[in-house]
């Protein structure tokens, strides 16, 4: 990984908390836990993770969250593992990261919904402290997450609202897309706007257009968590001389217009086979697996949308924020100026004031601007 690219000041929007944890944490977990856990050692368990979540199959890759959600059921390890988090997004060069975790998933102990979303505040709060001594610029905020195929997102949001002068920034739902659409949830989401929360949705990564559009329609998603499949909104066409024509669909003209930002995960998608939608239907019995060529991230960054870089789960990717700038920057050859674009619309997207924002994007400025100085 490119050192300099390492030390560039970044943001991290889609980023799970259940999914960003460091291998030697689940390991030393498991073990206070009697929890029986692939491998006999640390770099064992990561490359067990890994393979695991190169199934193709987003309810397959869903399955390894089993594992980690088992060792996150207490104030301590919540708050331990929330510390290193933040620990690891320093090291990252990250300046701002969002965590979206789902409180529902960790009261297997006892802990109430409240208990858990102050442990997993006062673990991000400990990492910021630390980051501070060590000369370190850092934000995060909380994105509570609700279970899309669980009954409680009216619960969930109430307990997002709750918190939202003590680090909660806004919410989500999550879990297997296909079969539990946005509107499902209408209740909560009615709740939400009238609470003026800000929304994030996971859509168009297991399912359509019409997922996407839910999400923008019940959901009144400010970014749209993944969003590949909008790509199916966006017609190509060649006029006399080869000329480029690009028609916007009235979903990617919504997001376009609105600058509603994509939530981009460029491993993961290749991992849960949000991509493959791309190769299916040509011509070919059974196409070739898509690779990161396919991503059409370059494309919506070129067209002007509010595009960002995520690592989704860095654990089962065995990923970063720099890990997935340097394997798009290489395949797209994307120029620094293009990184730095990305970084800007992460910082305006981003579930914060207006003030933190700006502030935000002149750190990011400033920090680019040092690049071939």
């Amino acid at each position: 990984m490119s050192t300099k690219l390492r030390k560039l000041p970044k943001i991290s929007l889609h980023d799970h908390l259940d999914g960003g944890l460091r291998a030697q944490t689940v390991f030393e977990l498991a073990a206070e836990s009697n929890l029986e856990v692939a491998g006999s050692t640390a770099a064992e368990l990561q490359l067990w993770f890994e393979q695991s979540a190169n199934s193709g199959s987003l309810v397959d890759y869903l399955k390894t969250f089993d594992v980690t959600t088992a060792l996150m059921q207490t104030k301590k390890s919540l708050t331990r593992i929330a510390s290193e988090f933040v620990a690891d997004l320093v090291a990252d060069g990250v300046i701002y990261g969002e965590v979206r975790w789902a409180p529902e998933q960790h009261q297997l102990q006892g802990l109430t919904l409240d208990e858990a979303v102050e442990a997993v505040q006062d673990g991000l709060e400990l990492g910021m402290h630390e980051a501070e001594k060590q000369g370190h610029w850092v934000r995060t905020g909380q994105i509570i997450t609700a279970m899309r195929q669980s009954d409680r997102s009216l619960e969930i949001a109430e307990l997002a609202v709750k918190h939202r002068d003590s680090g909660v920034v806004g919410f989500d739902i999550a879990g297997p897309e296909l079969g539990f659409p946005p509107s499902m949830h209408q209740l909560a989401f009615d709740y939400l706007a009238a609470e003026l929360m800000p929304v994030t949705i996971h859509a168009g990564e297991a399912d359509g257009l019409a997922s996407i559009r839910d999400a923008l329609v019940t959901g009144r998603a400010l970014r749209i968590g993944h969003g590949v499949r909008l790509f199916e909104d966006i017609l190509f066409s060649h006029e006399d001389g080869d000329a480029d024509v690009v028609e916007l669909g009235p979903v990617a003209r919504y997001i376009y217009d609105r600058g509603i930002g994509l939530e981009m995960c460029p491993t993961s998608n290749l991992q849960t086979g949000a991509l493959n939608f791309v190769v299916e239907g040509e011509g070919e019995e059974e196409p070739e697996a898509p690779t990161l060529a396919d991503h059409p991230l370059a494309v919506f960054l070129e067209l002007g949308f509010k595009v960002t870089v995520n690592p989704d789960n860095r654990l089962l990717g065995g990923t970063s924020v720099s890990r997935e700038l340097e394997l798009i920057a290489k395949e797209f050859e994307l120029s620094a100026d293009e990184i730095m674009t990305l970084q800007m619309n992460a910082a305006s997207v981003a579930f914060q004031d207006r003030e933190h924002r700006e502030e935000m994007m002149d750190v990011i400025e400033q920090g680019f601007g040092q690049l071939g100085k």
